[in-house]
């Protein structure tokens, strides 16, 4: 047999693993916050993921430094499940601001946490960097301190329909195939496999001069002097300027992103546009091109950047890094115009810091993650229904941990209610919400629930 022939999979019976309220399909930041929200609503609830660890790009991916959950006046929009996870580490596991600067515009502060990622457009803001392996950690507990059943090292194949409605999933895992059936499913897979497999209409153009559509490793290396180098670029900018100019000419173009630990540091690694995270050659080629690019990188750094003279590689991420790739045609669609003239949405479930000063906060319509036709399934994280401008930020991990638990509480209730998840009672949604600590546009918003005013200074 040779390339483009078919061959046909004979017939077989397929077990049912379990039977549950909500099923959500991928264990990164939506699909834990999701998890975790349906649970402890009383949901019967089981998370599945391809990993043998949860966090997905968060940790896996080493995207470490976790984007703005601040507005650009301090106040924290993003919290609930959000703050929730990042009080379970332990404080040498994170490097961010205290509370108290949040959103001040004081010199001094903004290029001490500029230099470290938490400050933008002149402002401090909450934009942590953690520790991947105590995320992995705090992400596991969480889950599993709300009774979420937990199946790792599975890979989703197929859903199951009865006529319009998603009524399971089939699975791989070494322990075969086999089957899961729920009243709801959730899709984080990141790259919409589910409903996208299921027949829901999806989008994927891109904004061609943006990152949010490329794609890379990122990797860690040890035995750097972050402060060292750090002082350097900013006592000696001129001279550090120069060492970056010389790094452009072979191809050197990333640069260092602090870390909790000074003598550890993060690069994004090389930004790949024209490959396509749905085609497993592209993705080998990325995963390939990649680590030869970090070794070029290595050695130019070790010979010419202070603070990394003895740089060695510890970690490549053993998750590719994607951005983009399929995007829901869902009940309703995030636009840059509605965002830009500060539109609340009646059936907001989320709010998102915006993308620049000089617009509002973000509000995120529960209709962003329901499929224009398909019942009994939801799409939360950056697989969200948008266009491609608006993707470039609500594709972030903060804004996935916002619309997972905003898909995990709409699950449950609708669950609770009987009905389908499409028609739930966005009222009672936005209610648990709150109760969960998630901050929304409404009377109570400048009061967030009290998980939410449990960050530590």
């Amino acid at each position: 047999m040779g390339i483009g022939e078919m061959i046909r999979e004979p017939e077989q019976d397929v077990p049912v693993l379990a039977r549950c309220d909500v099923l959500v399909v991928g264990g990164g930041p939506a699909g834990c916050a999701a998890a975790a929200s349906a649970a402890e609503l009383g949901a019967k609830t089981v998370l599945v993921e391809r990993y043998g660890y949860l966090g997905g790009m968060s940790t896996g991916g080493l995207v470490v430094w976790i984007d703005r959950m601040s507005d650009w006046s301090g106040r924290q929009v993003i919290s609930g499940f959000a703050s929730e996870l990042l009080d379970r580490l332990p404080r040498e596991a994170l490097l961010g601001p205290p509370r108290e600067v949040w959103g001040t515009r004081t010199p001094e502060l903004v290029g001490y946490w500029e230099d470290r990622a938490c400050a933008f457009n002149g402002v401090v803001t909450w934009s942590p960097t953690v520790d991947p392996e105590m995320l992995k950690l705090a992400y596991m507990e969480i889950v599993l301190a709300k009774g979420v059943r937990l199946l790792l090292h599975s890979w989703a194949a197929r859903p199951l329909q009865e006529g319009n409605s998603v009524c399971g999933v089939l699975f791989e895992s070494k322990s075969g195939r086999q089957a899961i059936l729920a009243s709801v499913v959730i899709d984080t897979t990141g790259d919409g496999d589910v409903f996208a497999l299921a027949g829901a209409a999806f989008e994927s153009d891109i904004v061609a001069e943006d990152i949010h559509h490329k794609m890379n490793v990122a990797f860690l290396w040890a035995g750097v002097d972050m402060e060292r180098y750090l002082s350097f670029r900013r006592l000696h900018a001129d001279e550090h300027d120069a060492v970056v100019a010389r790094g452009k000419q072979i191809g050197v173009v990333d640069r260092p992103h602090a870390m909790p630990c000074n003598d550890t540091c993060l690069f994004m690694g090389p930004r790949l546009a024209g490959y396509s995270c749905l085609d497993v050659e592209d993705l080998t080629e990325v995963e390939v091109e990649s680590r030869r690019r970090m070794m070029l990188m290595l050695d130019f750094y070790r010979r010419n950047m202070p603070g990394f003279e003895h740089a060695r590689v510890m970690l490549t991420a053993p998750q590719i890094g994607v951005r983009h790739s399929r995007r829901l045609m869902g009940t309703k669609k995030m636009t840059r115009e509605k965002w830009a003239a500060g539109t609340v949405h009646e059936d907001e479930v989320a709010v998102s810091p915006s993308p620049d000063p000089k617009y509002p906060n973000v509000s995120v319509p529960f209709g962003c993650l329901v499929p224009a036709t398909l019942d009994n399934l939801l799409a939360a994280g950056r697989n969200l229904s948008c266009d491609p401008v608006t993707h470039a930020f609500m594709r972030e991990i903060p804004q996935c941990w916002a619309m997972g638990q905003a898909a995990g509480v709409a699950a449950a209730v609708a669950v609770k209610s009987r009905m389908l998840v499409r028609n739930v009672d966005i009222s009672e949604v936005r209610s648990h919400l709150w109760k969960q600590g998630v901050f929304l546009h409404d009377e109570r918003s400048d009061v967030p629930g009290s998980r939410a005013l449990k960050r530590r200074p």
